[in-house]
């Protein structure tokens, strides 16, 4: 067995022990496809095996999944980027797709509070979701003044979504009202998991 592929092997077994202990960065690809993305992720980052930029990652976003939205966009790429580098190591990138192509509902509700938890301080604020709304909304709206809309739709989500009723959506929160509705709920403030057309093609093309 070549160096290289050794490295390969030994980062594939690394990864695939530590998420089986770390329920915040969950990885349930198998050996074949995580060395399949190991390729994906040198390919698209121009034949660098160390980070993959913001840039090529959103153009990827936009080419695999059909996610158009440039602040949903940065979002995702946020939730990917553990430790808040900057940028993507392979880990990151591998557990990342995990959640959105063949996350369980926990991997996906977790990932979704976070994409909308804009502060991250652990919950979903009337102004946070005003922003994610408005950003929507106002792309397909004729009105004069949308921001009313957005007004009205905030507060039908926090009816949705604030269980305790105290004026904003905390993890607890989202996670029973995911129960209550779950293909709903995951993307209420907006799209940011893959179709399953286009989560199928993906597998399809990774599993070859």
């Amino acid at each position: 067995m070549t160096s290289k592929r050794k490295q390969q092997e030994q980062f594939i077994q690394n990864l695939l022990k530590t998420s089986r202990n770390d329920p915040d960065r969950p990885c349930r690809f198998g050996h074949k496809e995580i060395a399949s993305l190991l390729r994906l992720f040198t390919q698209v980052s121009g034949g660098n095996t160390q980070r993959l930029e913001r840039v090529q990652f959103r153009d990827e976003l936009c080419n695999w999944f059909h996610i158009t939205d440039d602040f949903l966009m940065d979002r995702i790429f946020r939730a990917f980027d553990k430790g808040s580098k900057g940028y993507l190591r392979a880990e990151d990138f591998i557990c990342g797709m995990s959640t959105l192509v063949v996350g369980e509902l926990e991997d996906q509700t977790q990932y979704c509070f976070q994409v909308y938890d804009l502060n991250s301080d652990g919950y979903i604020s009337r102004d946070e979701m005003f922003h994610l709304l408005k950003n929507t909304l106002v792309k397909q709206s004729t009105e004069e003044d949308p921001d009313e809309g957005v007004k009205d739709l905030v507060e039908t989500a926090l009816k949705k979504l604030d269980v305790d009723h105290d004026g904003r959506v905390s993890f607890s929160d989202f996670k029973e009202a995911v129960k209550g509705d779950t293909k709903l709920i995951l993307e209420y403030l907006g799209p940011c998991l893959p179709s399953s057309e286009a989560k199928n093609a993906f597998l399809k093309k990774l599993r070859q």
